[in-house]
């Protein structure tokens, strides 16, 4: 890691008194910046709760799923009993369904599998059409979303068979977009180009080569200066080849901004060289540093998806390093209070009477809306 600096690298100066040139390169030195913290930031966020996530949410996950395997048991126990209504069976049924296929879908168990499709059959009829709306709800939302047709023709049975089957088709149509792309350049690069063209081609290669110029004068600069090899003196040799290390993986990585700050470190040069730079300089090093903003978004980008995918978090939720801790902190609090909830409803299941008051009990609960239990 680089040494902290009093103040970033920058051009002083107001926003009257700077060229439109230097009011870029603050901006964008200004953005990296605030990537760079917010990777830092992503960084630590993620050690903190990958630690506390399978310390606490994982065991907790766990118990979760065997009380819900002995809910199940005692669901299956209350629906044999007698003196229950035609009502509270069917209710029974539901919910032996609905869990069952819950635990299903994480594990395989003969045993649950065998009780699930006892009690599944003609009766889950309207279930399914209810399932089938939400589907096609979500479906629709998701095709408005990403500007994709999923078509009508295509049975869909599951919210992961409507993600999958969105994402290859937005691949496919992402593929067709890349392929006229690449047939419209090579018609274009079989025209003959104007004066003009050919004079804008040799203007960005031009206008490349400088920009590879002014890296490497800063990295020559710094390796001239620091090169371990001509060091006598064993400790220096060290801190040398330690620096030189740094330049080079700066360099490799065309860092402008990394270079610079290296300069200023070492005391190469002082601030007052970079407000002097030239504005043909200064073209040349915001292409650079323009470079340097997309490729810290685009990784930003990936570790936030990362993240979403290792711990199982929707990818269409906003997530934040400030934040995901409190976040994680809920769950663990939410699934405490459901595992709870799951321990006094094996109670309640224990006798005939319980049995019927549990399920009067349930009556009387919102009805949740399904739509929003999708995993998506």
């Amino acid at each position: 890691m680089l040494k902290p600096q009093l103040a970033p690298v920058q051009i002083a100066g107001s926003d009257n008194s700077l060229s439109k040139a230097q009011k870029t390169f603050n901006s964008q030195i200004l953005q990296i910046e605030k990537l760079r913290t917010r990777l830092a930031a992503w960084d630590t966020a993620s050690t903190a709760y990958q630690e506390k996530y399978t310390r606490e949410l994982v065991p907790l996950l766990d118990a979760t799923t065997k009380l819900q395997i002995k809910l199940i048991y005692a669901l299956d126990h209350a629906a044999e009993q007698k003196g229950l209504t035609r009502a509270e069976r069917n209710m029974l049924q539901k919910l032996i369904v609905g869990l069952a296929e819950e635990v299903l879908a994480e594990r395989d168990d003969p045993e649950l599998t065998a009780i699930h499709d006892k009690y599944s059959g003609p009766d889950d009829v309207g279930d399914e059409a209810t399932e089938a709306a939400a589907l096609q709800v979500m479906k629709g939302m998701l095709e408005d979303m990403f500007g994709v047709d999923l078509g009508d023709d295509t049975r869909l049975d599951s919210p992961e068979e409507i993600v999958q089957r969105m994402q290859a088709q937005f691949e496919e149509q992402q593929a067709g977009y890349e392929a006229k792309r690449q047939a419209e350049e090579e018609r274009r690069a079989k025209r003959k180009k104007t004066a003009k063209q050919l004079e804008k081609e040799a203007q960005a290669e031009e206008d490349a080569r400088k920009i590879n110029q002014s890296i490497r004068e800063i990295y020559r600069k710094l390796a001239s200066a620091l090169h371990p090899d001509r060091e006598t003196d064993p400790e220096e040799r060290l801190r040398k080849t330690a620096l030189m290390q740094r330049i080079n993986q700066a360099y490799d990585k065309q860092n402008l901004l990394q270079l610079l700050e290296l300069q200023l470190e070492l005391e190469h040069i002082d601030r007052n060289v970079i407000s002097r730079l030239d504005e043909e300089r200064l073209r040349h090093y915001n292409a650079i540093l323009k470079k340097q903003v997309a490729e810290l978004k685009q990784e930003l980008m990936r570790v936030e998806s990362a993240f979403c995918a290792q711990f199982h978090l929707s990818p269409f939720v906003s997530i934040k390093p400030e934040t995901v801790m409190r976040d994680l902190d809920c769950d663990i609090a939410s699934i405490k209070l459901g595992n709870r909830e799951i321990e006094q409803d094996l109670q309640a299941l224990e006798s005939a009477k319980g049995i019927k008051a549990w399920l009067k009990k349930l009556r009387r609960r919102p009805v949740a809306d399904d739509f929003y239990d999708l995993p998506f």
